[in-house]
């Protein structure tokens, strides 16, 4: 009998569902995108019963295209959007508000105000996270405070708070497992990511009952079941984690030093620090990877939130372009950007600037500007940040980046791998599996049920597409690279008051 893992690679703007082969092949893939709400300027919410729905389906749509039986699933994992805040109701089921999206920036006058209290460096030391409205604390913190009668559900016993992993997790266990991982608890602000513990100080500071949090668990190992009224009979789920620090799994940066970035809705560069938290003195966070078999294993992260993000922006906001892929061949009518770069802050600066009042901006426009210069600036952008955090990383570790495994849907832009090579001056790897999300996810699960025995298993089924090599001179790349500071500077603190 034919045998799958079920990866559920719940994300930003669409739930995925996609079936693995021992061979690590894409058997089969559904995916349904969900509303994006922007109730103001800054605000990003999602339906949580949306989310549920389209996983659901998705799932559903995903076996039914090979004639996939629930008996074919040895196991399902979950990769998902981190930082996104769900809270419901225990008895009902329904949510109290809407999900509040990792990329919401609502509470940035609270983060302001935990500065001020001197709360940054004691939350840096236990969370391995820079203060910042990126994280689920405070989101979480402000529906506390703002929906009516929530606190009230709280003391009652009557309310959960979760990230969406936690939220498929207890839709699909039919409400017995409220769980999360370790790489997901270590996104809130509240988790001691020494200790594997939820911290009563934090806790405190930020008036957060302990009794609505999900219950911590290891990313590969079996947490529960799929009730059998969703797939016919009961099906282990034995794999979670966070989205990026699926994909770094996936990619199979499994030993110190290898780093993979993700080009989604967003970028994120981790480097495998192995057992050792190491403490970033340049404004990257120290996070959970995952924990297998007891041991946990730490990465250095680097967060870019917009990325693939602002060419859906050039696709429907300036609407150069009908698909988003079309964007490289508008690029390439141009031989360079024409001195026009784009810094696409539209939520602010990830890592390692952390300025949450940047805004996006587009410099150097001349009358020879044209959509082409626009869109290749928009491009080079995403490489640009990604390689700002790379500086950040060598300069934390003192090494170098040889190799980066990338991923993602802007990956298969060969543009920007190429550009991404050039201004790193390293070699770019580009698997021939570019779910990586997914694949980590689904890694993680078939671990845990002998599915695959052991990662050495695992390293027989990454292969490797194709290998960017860096061709630009040195002189290019620096002027380039100073251009793009200028640009950056330009942006940063814009939103202020």
């Amino acid at each position: 009998m034919k045998q799958y893992v079920l990866a559920l690679d719940q994300g930003t703007t669409s739930s995925r569902s996609i079936l693995f082969d021992h061979d690590g092949n894409i058997c089969s893939s559904k995916q349904l995108e969900f509303t994006q709400i922007f109730p103001a300027p800054g605000l990003v919410e999602h339906d949580p019963m949306e989310i549920w729905l389209t996983q659901l389906t998705t799932a559903k749509l995903a076996m039914s295209a090979i004639g996939a039986q629930a008996q074919n699933i040895v196991a399902i994992g979950i990769a998902n959007q981190r930082e996104t805040t769900i809270v419901w109701n225990t008895e009902t089921g329904i949510p109290v508000y809407n999900a509040i999206v990792w990329q919401d920036r609502r509470t940035s006058d609270m983060i302001d105000l935990l500065k001020q209290q001197g709360h940054a460096d004691l939350f840096r030391r236990k969370t391995g996270l820079i203060l910042d409205a990126y994280f689920s604390g405070t989101k979480l913190k402000w529906i506390l405070d703002n929906v009516a009668g929530v606190r009230e559900l709280a003391a009652e016993g009557k309310l959960a708070f979760g990230t969406s992993d936690s939220w498929l997790t207890w839709n699909l266990t039919n409400r017995r497992e409220h769980v999360t991982d370790e790489s997901n608890a270590s996104r809130t602000l509240l988790f001691n990511i020494h200790t594997g513990k939820w911290d009563e100080e934090l806790l405190k500071i930020l008036d957060i009952p302990a009794n609505i949090l999900p219950r911590v668990v290891p990313s590969s190992g079996v947490i529960g079941e799929a009730s059998s009224g969703l797939f016919g009979i009961r099906v282990p789920i034995a794999g979670i984690a966070g989205d990026q620090q699926a994909a770094t799994f996936g990619n199979l940066c499994i030993r110190p030093g290898m780093v993979k970035n993700t080009y989604g809705t967003g970028c994120f560069l981790l480097k495998n620090t192995g057992t050792k938290a190491l403490e970033s003195k340049n404004n990257l966070l120290t996070t959970i990877g995952w924990n297998v078999n007891g041991e946990r294993n730490y990465c250095l992260e680097g967060s870019v939130f917009i990325a693939g993000a602002a060419v859906q922006w050039v696709r429907d906001g300036l609407k150069f372009i009908d698909e988003a892929a079309e964007i490289e061949e508008l690029a390439n009518h141009v031989k360079d950007n024409g001195g026009v770069y784009m810094v696409p802050a539209f939520a602010g600066l990830g890592a390692p600037h952390w300025d949450q009042y940047a805004r996006g901006i587009i410099v150097g426009i001349t009358r020879g500007t044209s959509q082409a210069h626009i869109a290749r600036a928009t491009l080079e952008s995403i490489a640009f940040q990604v390689s700002d955090v790379v500086q950040a990383m060598k300069s934390d570790s003192g090494i170098g980046l040889t190799a980066l495994r990338v991923d993602g849907g802007a990956c298969k832009n060969n543009f920007l791998m190429q550009f991404q090579a050039d201004i790193l001056d390293c070699v770019v790897e580009r698997p021939t599996c570019l779910e990586l999300t997914a694949l980590g996810a689904a890694y993680l699960a078939g671990l845990a049920v002998g599915f695959w025995k052991s990662t050495d298993e695992l390293e027989q089924v990454w292969k490797v597409d194709r290998i960017f090599e860096p061709k630009m001179d040195a002189t290019t790349r620096n002027d380039l690279l100073e251009h793009w500071h200028k640009a950056v500077s330009r942006s940063q603190g814009w939103a202020k008051e």
